[in-house]
Protein backbone atom coordinates (compact mmCIF):
# COMPACT_ATOMS: atom_id res chain seq x y z
CA UNK A 1 0.00 0.00 0.00
CA UNK A 2 1.48 3.29 -1.15
CA UNK A 3 1.95 5.88 1.70
CA UNK A 4 0.62 9.65 0.93
CA UNK A 5 1.53 10.86 4.31
CA UNK A 6 4.31 13.17 2.56
CA UNK A 7 5.27 15.44 0.14
CA UNK A 8 4.22 13.97 -3.03
CA UNK A 9 6.74 13.52 -6.23
CA UNK A 10 5.63 16.78 -7.76
CA UNK A 11 7.17 18.77 -4.64
CA UNK A 12 11.00 17.54 -5.20
CA UNK A 13 13.26 20.12 -7.60
CA UNK A 14 12.51 19.75 -11.43
CA UNK A 15 16.05 18.93 -12.17
CA UNK A 16 15.91 15.66 -10.42
CA UNK A 17 13.63 12.98 -11.63
CA UNK A 18 11.88 10.85 -8.60
CA UNK A 19 13.64 7.89 -9.76
CA UNK A 20 16.65 9.67 -9.05
CA UNK A 21 15.62 11.46 -5.50
CA UNK A 22 14.44 7.73 -4.55
CA UNK A 23 17.80 5.38 -5.78
CA UNK A 24 20.45 8.46 -5.14
CA UNK A 25 20.46 8.00 -1.50
CA UNK A 26 20.46 4.06 -1.46
CA UNK A 27 23.21 4.23 -3.66
CA UNK A 28 25.17 6.27 -2.07
CA UNK A 29 24.60 4.93 1.10
CA UNK A 30 25.45 1.40 -0.54
CA UNK A 31 28.90 2.32 -1.69
CA UNK A 32 29.85 3.83 1.46
CA UNK A 33 29.32 0.81 2.89
CA UNK A 34 30.84 -1.67 0.63
CA UNK A 35 34.07 0.42 1.04
CA UNK A 36 33.90 0.72 4.61
CA UNK A 37 32.86 -2.93 4.98
CA UNK A 38 35.96 -4.34 2.22
CA UNK A 39 38.87 -1.42 4.49
CA UNK A 40 37.65 -3.70 7.84
CA UNK A 41 37.21 -7.13 6.33
CA UNK A 42 40.97 -8.22 7.20
CA UNK A 43 40.81 -6.90 10.58
CA UNK A 44 36.83 -8.21 11.53
CA UNK A 45 37.20 -11.94 10.37
CA UNK A 46 33.87 -11.96 9.69
CA UNK A 47 32.16 -13.18 6.37
CA UNK A 48 32.65 -10.72 3.56
CA UNK A 49 29.83 -12.14 1.09
CA UNK A 50 27.13 -11.72 4.30
CA UNK A 51 28.38 -8.75 5.04
CA UNK A 52 28.24 -7.41 1.45
CA UNK A 53 24.78 -8.72 0.93
CA UNK A 54 23.22 -6.93 3.90
CA UNK A 55 24.82 -3.61 3.12
CA UNK A 56 22.79 -4.19 -0.09
CA UNK A 57 19.66 -5.38 1.66
CA UNK A 58 20.28 -2.00 4.27
CA UNK A 59 20.92 0.25 1.41
CA UNK A 60 18.04 -1.08 -0.64
CA UNK A 61 15.76 -0.43 1.42
CA UNK A 62 16.17 3.45 1.34
CA UNK A 63 15.12 3.04 -2.68
CA UNK A 64 11.91 2.39 -1.35
CA UNK A 65 11.22 4.67 1.57
CA UNK A 66 8.69 7.24 -0.19
CA UNK A 67 7.03 4.68 -1.74
CA UNK A 68 6.27 1.98 0.94
CA UNK A 69 7.90 3.79 4.04
CA UNK A 70 6.96 1.25 6.85
CA UNK A 71 8.51 -1.77 5.07
CA UNK A 72 11.47 0.11 4.23
CA UNK A 73 11.95 1.28 7.54
CA UNK A 74 10.78 -2.45 8.75
CA UNK A 75 13.57 -4.14 6.28
CA UNK A 76 16.72 -2.30 6.69
CA UNK A 77 16.09 -2.68 10.67
CA UNK A 78 15.86 -6.26 10.29
CA UNK A 79 18.98 -5.67 8.04
CA UNK A 80 20.92 -3.77 11.01
CA UNK A 81 20.11 -6.64 13.66
CA UNK A 82 21.19 -9.22 11.39
CA UNK A 83 24.59 -7.29 10.59
CA UNK A 84 24.53 -6.88 14.39
CA UNK A 85 24.37 -10.22 15.68
CA UNK A 86 25.94 -12.73 13.00
CA UNK A 87 28.51 -10.54 10.86
CA UNK A 88 29.11 -7.72 13.51
CA UNK A 89 27.96 -3.99 13.44
CA UNK A 90 28.77 -1.58 10.58
CA UNK A 91 29.70 1.61 11.25
CA UNK A 92 27.42 3.49 8.63
CA UNK A 93 24.44 1.16 9.62
CA UNK A 94 22.99 3.32 12.13
CA UNK A 95 23.08 6.32 9.94
CA UNK A 96 21.37 4.70 7.49
CA UNK A 97 18.71 3.28 9.86
CA UNK A 98 18.23 6.48 11.08
CA UNK A 99 17.50 7.94 7.60
CA UNK A 100 15.07 5.50 7.12
CA UNK A 101 13.41 6.81 10.75
CA UNK A 102 13.04 10.36 9.41
CA UNK A 103 11.75 9.02 6.40
CA UNK A 104 9.01 6.94 8.67
CA UNK A 105 7.54 9.98 10.02
CA UNK A 106 8.11 11.96 6.98
CA UNK A 107 6.08 9.76 4.62
CA UNK A 108 3.90 7.33 5.81
CA UNK A 109 1.01 7.77 6.38
CA UNK A 110 0.07 9.27 10.15
CA UNK A 111 -0.85 5.70 11.42
CA UNK A 112 1.94 3.37 9.60
CA UNK A 113 4.30 6.34 10.68
CA UNK A 114 3.19 5.68 14.59
CA UNK A 115 3.44 2.13 14.05
CA UNK A 116 6.79 2.17 12.83
CA UNK A 117 8.28 3.82 15.92
CA UNK A 118 7.98 0.26 17.68
CA UNK A 119 10.31 -1.19 15.47
CA UNK A 120 13.16 1.53 17.02
CA UNK A 121 13.85 -0.08 20.00
CA UNK A 122 14.29 -3.98 19.21
CA UNK A 123 16.49 -2.43 15.97
CA UNK A 124 19.09 -0.03 18.69
CA UNK A 125 18.91 -2.97 21.22
CA UNK A 126 20.16 -5.51 18.84
CA UNK A 127 23.12 -3.24 17.58
CA UNK A 128 24.57 -2.80 20.56
CA UNK A 129 23.71 -6.40 22.02
CA UNK A 130 27.30 -7.38 20.94
CA UNK A 131 28.93 -5.06 22.80
CA UNK A 132 29.58 -4.78 26.68
CA UNK A 133 28.28 -1.61 27.52
CA UNK A 134 25.76 0.11 29.89
CA UNK A 135 22.35 0.63 29.45
CA UNK A 136 22.51 4.56 28.99
CA UNK A 137 23.66 4.82 25.19
CA UNK A 138 20.99 2.62 23.74
CA UNK A 139 18.15 4.47 25.73
CA UNK A 140 19.70 7.95 24.43
CA UNK A 141 20.56 6.13 21.02
CA UNK A 142 16.81 5.54 21.45
CA UNK A 143 15.54 8.58 22.30
CA UNK A 144 17.59 10.56 19.39
CA UNK A 145 15.99 7.87 16.98
CA UNK A 146 12.71 9.37 18.03
CA UNK A 147 13.53 12.75 17.99
CA UNK A 148 14.49 12.80 14.06
CA UNK A 149 11.46 10.45 13.52
CA UNK A 150 9.19 13.42 15.29
CA UNK A 151 10.91 15.66 13.21
CA UNK A 152 9.83 13.94 9.78
CA UNK A 153 6.47 13.59 11.31
CA UNK A 154 6.31 17.25 11.86
CA UNK A 155 7.17 18.43 8.62
CA UNK A 156 4.88 15.57 7.02
CA UNK A 157 2.08 17.05 9.10
CA UNK A 158 2.73 20.63 7.99
CA UNK A 159 2.80 19.60 4.64
CA UNK A 160 -0.37 18.16 4.87
CA UNK A 161 -1.86 21.32 6.12
CA UNK A 162 -0.66 23.15 3.60
CA UNK A 163 -2.14 21.07 1.04
CA UNK A 164 -5.62 21.37 2.43
CA UNK A 165 -5.71 25.21 3.08
CA UNK A 166 -4.82 25.07 -0.85
CA UNK A 167 -7.32 22.53 -1.49
CA UNK A 168 -9.84 24.82 0.83
CA UNK A 169 -8.78 28.12 -0.81
CA UNK A 170 -9.23 26.72 -4.12
CA UNK A 171 -12.88 25.35 -3.17
CA UNK A 172 -13.63 28.67 -1.78
CA UNK A 173 -12.45 30.44 -4.87
CA UNK A 174 -14.77 27.88 -7.24
CA UNK A 175 -17.62 28.86 -4.67
CA UNK A 176 -16.96 32.67 -4.84
CA UNK A 177 -17.02 32.30 -8.79
CA UNK A 178 -20.33 30.96 -8.91
CA UNK A 179 -22.09 32.93 -6.56
CA UNK A 180 -20.52 35.62 -8.85
CA UNK A 181 -21.42 34.20 -11.74
CA UNK A 182 -24.93 33.66 -10.35
CA UNK A 183 -25.09 37.16 -9.60
CA UNK A 184 -24.17 38.83 -12.76
CA UNK A 185 -26.60 36.21 -14.72
CA UNK A 186 -29.36 37.57 -12.04
CA UNK A 187 -28.58 40.91 -12.84
CA UNK A 188 -28.26 40.87 -16.92
CA UNK A 189 -30.77 38.25 -17.50
CA UNK A 190 -33.49 38.95 -13.95
CA UNK A 191 -33.72 42.13 -14.72
CA UNK A 192 -34.43 42.44 -18.46
CA UNK A 193 -36.85 39.45 -18.33
CA UNK A 194 -38.55 41.09 -15.72
CA UNK A 195 -38.54 44.77 -17.20
CA UNK A 196 -39.72 42.72 -20.30
CA UNK A 197 -42.57 41.28 -18.73
CA UNK A 198 -43.78 44.27 -17.63
CA UNK A 199 -43.40 46.15 -20.89
CA UNK A 200 -45.56 43.20 -22.96
CA UNK A 201 -47.88 43.41 -20.16
CA UNK A 202 -48.85 46.74 -20.30
CA UNK A 203 -48.73 46.57 -24.08
CA UNK A 204 -51.58 44.02 -23.76
CA UNK A 205 -53.91 46.53 -21.76
CA UNK A 206 -53.36 49.21 -24.44
CA UNK A 207 -53.34 47.01 -27.32
CA UNK A 208 -56.99 47.38 -28.79
CA UNK A 209 -57.40 51.35 -27.65
CA UNK A 210 -53.81 52.70 -28.61
CA UNK A 211 -51.75 51.42 -31.00
CA UNK A 212 -49.16 53.94 -31.20
CA UNK A 213 -48.74 52.89 -27.45
CA UNK A 214 -48.21 49.30 -27.89
CA UNK A 215 -45.65 49.73 -30.88
CA UNK A 216 -43.44 51.89 -28.22
CA UNK A 217 -43.70 49.26 -25.58
CA UNK A 218 -42.98 45.97 -28.30
CA UNK A 219 -40.03 48.45 -29.32
CA UNK A 220 -39.06 48.63 -26.22
CA UNK A 221 -39.46 45.00 -25.34
CA UNK A 222 -37.01 44.41 -28.44
CA UNK A 223 -34.65 46.69 -27.33
CA UNK A 224 -34.63 45.55 -24.07
CA UNK A 225 -34.25 42.12 -24.78
CA UNK A 226 -31.18 43.29 -27.12
CA UNK A 227 -29.15 44.97 -24.39
CA UNK A 228 -29.88 42.05 -22.28
CA UNK A 229 -27.79 39.70 -25.13
CA UNK A 230 -24.80 42.47 -25.67
CA UNK A 231 -24.58 42.10 -21.77
CA UNK A 232 -24.90 38.13 -21.77
CA UNK A 233 -22.27 38.19 -24.57
CA UNK A 234 -19.61 40.61 -22.38
CA UNK A 235 -20.23 38.25 -19.24
CA UNK A 236 -19.62 35.40 -21.52
CA UNK A 237 -17.19 36.83 -23.04
CA UNK A 238 -14.80 38.13 -19.62
CA UNK A 239 -15.30 34.09 -18.51
CA UNK A 240 -13.92 33.05 -21.63
CA UNK A 241 -10.77 35.84 -20.92
CA UNK A 242 -10.49 34.60 -17.62
CA UNK A 243 -9.90 30.78 -18.39
CA UNK A 244 -7.54 31.43 -20.67
CA UNK A 245 -5.38 33.67 -18.10
CA UNK A 246 -7.07 36.82 -19.43
CA UNK A 247 -7.32 39.86 -16.96
CA UNK A 248 -10.21 41.70 -15.67
CA UNK A 249 -13.30 41.33 -14.08
CA UNK A 250 -16.89 41.21 -14.48
CA UNK A 251 -18.13 45.02 -14.23
CA UNK A 252 -14.75 46.37 -15.86
CA UNK A 253 -15.41 48.32 -18.73
CA UNK A 254 -19.15 48.44 -17.65
CA UNK A 255 -20.74 51.80 -17.31
CA UNK A 256 -17.73 53.95 -16.99
CA UNK A 257 -19.93 56.69 -16.34
CA UNK A 258 -22.89 57.74 -14.45
CA UNK A 259 -24.88 58.05 -17.72
CA UNK A 260 -24.27 54.63 -18.66
CA UNK A 261 -26.90 54.20 -15.39
CA UNK A 262 -29.36 55.59 -17.85
CA UNK A 263 -29.16 52.95 -19.90
CA UNK A 264 -30.00 50.43 -17.28
CA UNK A 265 -32.50 51.89 -16.17
CA UNK A 266 -34.01 52.91 -19.55
CA UNK A 267 -36.28 49.61 -20.23
CA UNK A 268 -37.75 50.33 -16.39
CA UNK A 269 -38.42 53.93 -17.46
CA UNK A 270 -40.30 52.24 -20.44
CA UNK A 271 -42.36 49.81 -18.26
CA UNK A 272 -43.52 52.91 -16.02
CA UNK A 273 -41.53 53.52 -13.61
CA UNK A 274 -40.38 57.28 -13.19
CA UNK A 275 -37.34 57.76 -11.88
CA UNK A 276 -35.14 60.69 -9.83
CA UNK A 277 -31.60 60.28 -9.87
CA UNK A 278 -29.48 62.47 -8.06
CA UNK A 279 -25.52 62.19 -7.58
CA UNK A 280 -23.98 64.48 -5.86
CA UNK A 281 -20.91 65.76 -7.77
CA UNK A 282 -18.51 64.33 -5.35
CA UNK A 283 -19.74 60.90 -5.96
CA UNK A 284 -19.05 60.89 -9.33
CA UNK A 285 -15.39 60.00 -9.20
CA UNK A 286 -15.91 56.39 -8.24
CA UNK A 287 -13.31 53.52 -8.15
CA UNK A 288 -14.47 51.08 -11.32
CA UNK A 289 -15.49 48.29 -8.80
CA UNK A 290 -17.82 50.73 -6.50
CA UNK A 291 -19.48 52.23 -9.85
CA UNK A 292 -20.54 48.84 -10.88
CA UNK A 293 -21.25 47.62 -8.11
CA UNK A 294 -23.76 51.06 -7.29
CA UNK A 295 -25.46 50.60 -10.76
CA UNK A 296 -26.42 47.11 -10.18
CA UNK A 297 -27.69 47.56 -6.90
CA UNK A 298 -29.97 50.53 -8.31
CA UNK A 299 -30.89 48.40 -10.99
CA UNK A 300 -31.79 45.70 -8.28
CA UNK A 301 -33.91 48.10 -6.16
CA UNK A 302 -35.57 49.52 -8.83
CA UNK A 303 -36.48 46.40 -10.61
CA UNK A 304 -37.93 45.57 -7.00
CA UNK A 305 -39.70 47.96 -6.66
CA UNK A 306 -41.54 47.69 -10.22
CA UNK A 307 -42.37 44.06 -9.92
CA UNK A 308 -42.80 43.34 -6.40
CA UNK A 309 -43.98 46.98 -5.06
CA UNK A 310 -45.98 48.12 -8.57
CA UNK A 311 -44.12 51.80 -7.82
CA UNK A 312 -44.59 54.24 -10.12
CA UNK A 313 -41.74 56.92 -8.89
CA UNK A 314 -38.84 56.21 -7.38
CA UNK A 315 -35.61 58.33 -5.78
CA UNK A 316 -32.29 57.36 -5.69
CA UNK A 317 -30.00 59.50 -4.04
CA UNK A 318 -26.00 58.88 -4.00
CA UNK A 319 -23.48 60.36 -2.01
CA UNK A 320 -20.32 60.83 -0.24
CA UNK A 321 -20.64 60.80 3.71
CA UNK A 322 -17.29 61.73 6.30
CA UNK A 323 -17.68 59.66 9.41
CA UNK A 324 -15.24 58.81 12.10
CA UNK A 325 -13.48 55.97 9.95
CA UNK A 326 -13.13 57.65 6.74
CA UNK A 327 -15.35 58.35 3.57
CA UNK A 328 -18.71 56.34 3.08
CA UNK A 329 -20.57 56.13 0.08
CA UNK A 330 -24.32 55.88 0.69
CA UNK A 331 -26.82 54.94 -1.90
CA UNK A 332 -30.61 55.17 -0.84
CA UNK A 333 -33.64 54.19 -3.23
CA UNK A 334 -37.02 54.98 -2.16
CA UNK A 335 -40.05 54.43 -3.73
CA UNK A 336 -43.87 55.30 -3.49
CA UNK A 337 -45.19 51.74 -3.96
CA UNK A 338 -46.57 49.71 -1.61
CA UNK A 339 -44.28 49.03 0.69
CA UNK A 340 -43.29 45.78 2.42
CA UNK A 341 -46.17 42.89 3.49
CA UNK A 342 -45.46 42.30 6.98
CA UNK A 343 -43.07 40.23 8.30
CA UNK A 344 -41.25 40.26 4.47
CA UNK A 345 -37.88 38.07 3.97
CA UNK A 346 -35.47 39.32 1.89
CA UNK A 347 -35.19 37.44 -1.35
CA UNK A 348 -32.95 37.07 -4.44
CA UNK A 349 -32.65 40.11 -5.28
CA UNK A 350 -31.78 41.87 -1.74
CA UNK A 351 -29.49 38.88 -0.95
CA UNK A 352 -27.55 39.52 -4.01
CA UNK A 353 -27.49 43.63 -3.13
CA UNK A 354 -26.32 42.44 0.28
CA UNK A 355 -23.52 40.71 -1.03
CA UNK A 356 -22.60 43.08 -3.61
CA UNK A 357 -21.79 45.81 -0.42
CA UNK A 358 -20.27 43.53 1.66
CA UNK A 359 -17.36 42.24 -0.90
CA UNK A 360 -16.80 45.95 -0.64
CA UNK A 361 -17.09 45.90 2.94
CA UNK A 362 -20.34 47.40 3.52
CA UNK A 363 -23.51 46.62 4.88
CA UNK A 364 -27.10 46.94 3.69
CA UNK A 365 -30.40 48.07 5.34
CA UNK A 366 -34.12 48.16 4.21
CA UNK A 367 -37.32 48.06 5.21
CA UNK A 368 -40.64 50.31 4.82
CA UNK A 369 -40.16 54.43 3.99
CA UNK A 370 -42.06 56.65 5.95
CA UNK A 371 -45.17 57.86 4.34
CA UNK A 372 -45.34 54.24 2.62
CA UNK A 373 -43.25 52.61 0.09
CA UNK A 374 -39.95 50.98 0.13
CA UNK A 375 -36.56 52.29 1.25
CA UNK A 376 -32.71 50.91 1.07
CA UNK A 377 -29.85 52.08 2.02
CA UNK A 378 -26.26 50.64 1.21
CA UNK A 379 -23.10 52.43 2.98
CA UNK A 380 -19.97 51.56 0.70
CA UNK A 381 -16.35 52.42 2.66
CA UNK A 382 -14.36 54.86 0.35
CA UNK A 383 -10.01 53.85 0.85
Amino acid sequence: MRATGGPGVGEWPARLPPVAVDLLPGVVVLAAMVAVRLAEAPESGGPLPAGLALAAVIAGSLAARRRWPLTAYAIGTAGLAVEALWVGPGQLTPFANLFGVYSLGLYATPGRAVLGTLLVPPGVLAHFAPRDQSAAAPVAVVFVWLLVWAVGYGTARRHREARERRALARREAVLGERVRIARELHDIVGHSVNAMLVQAGAGRMVLATEPERTRELLLSVERTGRDALAELDRLLGVLRAEEGGGKGEVGDGVDEDWAGLGRLLRPLADAGLTVRLRVAPDARDLPPDVRSSVHRIVQEALTNALRHGRARTAEVTVRRQDDGDGRTLLVRVVDEGDGPVPHYRPGRGLRGIGERAAALGGHVEHGGAVGGGFALSVALPLR
